[in-house]
């Protein structure tokens, strides 16, 4: 859980009390490869905070096609924030990509620190103003930019991820196919 104490520490300012009451709810989980952490038609309760692995968020269409939407590396928070904020079930799965080691916070604990915490509101703006922008920019991305564009800047996004992921999700969160990928590999083979 360190590396979530380190993470809050460098977002907002936290005495030793404070922090090790709003974790003292807070379970460190382990999830094997491929395995969900969340899944669609239930109400998430949980944010979770990756200390090590891969998570993907990912979206089933009325075919059965699953569409990669966000990924979550090390020391990042993910969930389903929109469904979390609004109590509502999840469209979402959120899956493993490889062995996975997460912090799971439960809402009982997120709701504890927005009362109590000094800047517990200030630390949930932090962290939702951030998904904010993820949100944006992959939407700015999608509509005003060219798939070899999206493949370009992915590595920016997610540092690493060629060797994290298998291209088939890469291809799916570019919102090509996995042949369209193979094209653009070879047309910019230095990216791999």
């Amino acid at each position: 859980m360190e590396a979530l104490r380190q993470t809050i520490r460098r977002l907002i300012q936290i005495s030793n009390e404070e922090l090790s009451q709003f974790l003292d709810g807070a379970v460190t989980k382990s999830f094997k490869r491929r395995e969900a952490l969340s899944y669609p038609g239930i109400v998430p309760d949980e944010i979770f905070f990756v200390e090590e692995g891969t998570i993907r968020v990912m979206i089933t269409d009325r075919e059965g096609t699953e569409h990669t939407i966000h990924f979550a590396l090390d020391n990042q928070f993910i969930a389903d924030y929109t469904n979390f904020m609004l109590r509502q079930p999840s469209a979402y799965t959120l899956q493993a990509v490889d062995a996975v080691q997460v912090v799971v916070l439960p809402r009982s604990s997120i709701e504890w620190g927005y009362t109590n915490l000094t800047q517990g509101d200030r630390l949930g703006r932090l962290i939702a103003e951030y998904y904010f922008i993820y949100q944006d920019t992959r939407v700015q991305n999608l509509y005003a930019r060219t798939p070899k564009e999206r493949y370009d800047a992915i590595e920016e996004t997610f540092p690493g991820i060629h060797n994290r992921v298998p291209q088939q999700m890469i291809a799916s969160y570019l919102g090509i196919t996995p042949v369209h990928l193979s094209r653009l590999k070879k047309v910019d083979g230095s990216k791999i």
